[in-house]
C-alpha cells in the first residue's frame, strides 16, 4: 500500500476506487473496512448506491415504528450520508427504485419499473456516466449469484459488468461523458464457510456462545466454498470499529444487538484481519495472490490509454 520515504512522503500517488452497490447499507455490510482504509490513506473511493432501498423492511425493532415507516425513502438518504461520513468516502445514488425481496412459491415478479427490471442498457448508462466522471482504477461489485440471489445485487452484477466495457468505448453513449478505461474489476466476496469455522471456533476456545453454530450445521457440503475463488484479501482490521459503527449507521437495517457484532473486535482481528476479493478484470501486471486492489497501478492517468482485457 502506501509506503512512506525517509521525508515522510507517500510513494504511492492519490487512486480512485469505486464499489458499486445495490442498496444503502451493502456498502457497510461488504467490504467497508477496505474502503475505510484506502480513504484514511488518502485514496479516493466512490460508493455508488444503485437503489434508493425505499423496499427494505425494518430489522431493528427499536425501529419499527409509524413514523419510520411513513418516512422510509428519506431516512434511508440520511442513513447512508451517516455511513458515508464515518467511513470517509463519497456516495452516489444511481437513482433506481428498489425492487424488493420477492417471496412466495412461485416467487411473484418484481414491481414493474424497478431496478431489476428496468432495460439495462437504461441501467448501464448510468453508471457509465459516473464511471466516466469520476474515473476509477478499481471497480468492486457483485458476483454473478449478486453475493445472495436479491434480484437488485444480480442486477448489480450485470450492470457492472455491461458498464466495464462500455466506459471505454467512445461509441457507447457518446453523451456520457469522456471515455474512461477502469484497470481492474473485482467481486467482494464476504461469509465464507472458512471464515464462519475459523470464528466458531475462537467462540468456542474463549467460552464465548457462537451464533454461527446453526448455519455451519445447515451448510451443504456439497456446495464450494466461496474462498477458493478469492485472489486478494487486503489487510484491514484496524478500521473494523469503522465497519461496524457505519453499519449502525443504518439503523432501519441493523439490530446493534445482532449476531453481526457477535465476535469481538480483537478477536476479529486476530482470526480474520482481511476483507476478500476476487480479481476477474485487470489491465495490469501483478503477482496473485495479492493483498492490495491497487496492486500494478502506477499511477492517476494510468487507464486513459488502456484497452480492455477480455
Amino acid at each position: 500500500m502506501v509506503e512512506a520515504d525517509e521525508m515522510g512522503n507517500t510513494a504511492n500517488p492519490r487512486l480512485r476506487m469505486m464499489a458499486v452497490h445495490a442498496h444503502p447499507d451493502d456498502e457497510s455490510s461488504k467490504g467497508a473496512a477496505t474502503m475505510a482504509r484506502y480513504a484514511a490513506e488518502g485514496h479516493e473511493v466512490l460508493v455508488v448506491t444503485c437503489t434508493g432501498g425505499e423496499a427494505g423492511s425494518i430489522l431493528n425493532p427499536a425501529m419499527d415504528r409509524p413514523d419510520v415507516l411513513a418516512n422510509m425513502t428519506e431516512i434511508r438518504r440520511e442513513e447512508m450520508a451517516r455511513a458515508a461520513k464515518i467511513l470517509g468516502v463519497s456516495q452516489r445514488w444511481l437513482g433506481f427504485v428498489d425492487s424488493g425481496l420477492p417471496e412466495g412459491d412461485p416467487l411473484p415478479p418484481v414491481p414493474e419499473g424497478s431496478f431489476a427490471v428496468v432495460p439495462l442498457e437504461e441501467s448501464t448508462e448510468a453508471l457509465v456516466r459516473v464511471i466516466r466522471e469520476f474515473r476509477p482504477h478499481v471497480i468492486t461489485t457483485y458476483d454473478e449469484n449478486g453475493g445472495y440471489p436479491h434480484p437488485d445485487h444480480i442486477r448489480t452484477h450485470e450492470v457492472s459488468m455491461a458498464a466495464w466495457d462500455a466506459a471505454p468505448d467512445p461509441e457507447r453513449f457518446p453523451d456520457a461523458g469522456e471515455p474512461w478505461q477502469p484497470l481492474k474489476l473485482y467481486y467482494m466476496h464476504g461469509f465464507s464457510r472458512a471464515r464462519m469455522l475459523a470464528f466458531d471456533s475462537a467462540l468456542k476456545e474463549a467460552g464465548l456462545e457462537s451464533p454461527y453454530t446453526e448455519w455451519l450445521a445447515k451448510w451443504d457440503p456439497d456446495k464450494a466454498d466461496v474462498l477458493e475463488r478469492v485472489t486478494t484479501r487486503v489487510e484491514c482490521g484496524e478500521y473494523f470499529e469503522v465497519r461496524d459503527e457505519a453499519l449502525k449507521a443504518h439503523a432501519t437495517q441493523i439490530d446493534p444487538t445482532s449476531r453481526w457484532f457477535a465476535v469481538p473486535l480483537e478477536m476479529q482481528r486476530e482470526t480474520w484481519p482481511t476483507e476478500e476479493y476476487e480479481l476477474v478484470k485487470s489491465l495490469v501486471d501483478s503477482t496473485l495472490p495479492e493483498d492490495d486492489l491497487f496492486a500494478g497501478i502506477a499511477g492517476p492517468e494510468q487507464g486513459t490509454e488502456e484497452k480492455v482485457n477480455t
